[in-house]
């Protein structure tokens, strides 16, 4: 995929395929919450609109963060999967929400309740392995 870079800043052009408002948030609920379909992902408590999510599934495949597939026992239903590339987000994931929970909470007093684990690479490492085995289980 050819796209358009605002700078040569690594930040800036990581944004520029990443950064908008939903495909984090779209990474997030693949990666912690498991949700693999277009239903699924539509359901989400942050209410993107289907033709939003429809743009940044498109684009996350386009550039390797994802892949579409069908599901082994039904081959109409299209699938959503992290590739390795996107799994290998969990860190900038993790780091945002323990970020949220240090600066954010103050603004916004309905989040989430998070508990800062012992060992942030554990914790990172843990969740990256617990969707591989979901993958796993999920093409088997």
């Amino acid at each position: 995929m050819k796209k358009k870079f605002r700078s040569s800043c690594l930040i800036a052009s990581a944004l520029d395929l990443i950064g908008d408002k939903w495909s984090l948030l779209i990474i997030r609920d693949m990666l912690l919450f498991k949700k693999k379909t277009f239903k699924d992902l539509a359901e989400s408590d942050e209410g993107v609109a289907t033709n939003l999510l429809s743009s940044r599934l498109k684009l996350l495949e386009s550039i390797g963060v994802i892949t579409k597939r069908k599901l082994p026992e039904n081959k109409k239903t299209n699938i959503y999967l992290l590739t390795n590339k996107g799994i290998d987000l969990a860190p900038i994931i993790m780091e945002v929400v323990i970020w949220s929970d240090q600066y954010v909470r103050e603004y916004n007093e309905d989040m989430n309740e998070y508990e800062n684990p012992e060992s942030k690479t554990g914790m990172i490492a843990g969740v990256q392995e617990a969707y591989k085995e979901f993958v796993r289980k999920t093409i088997a």
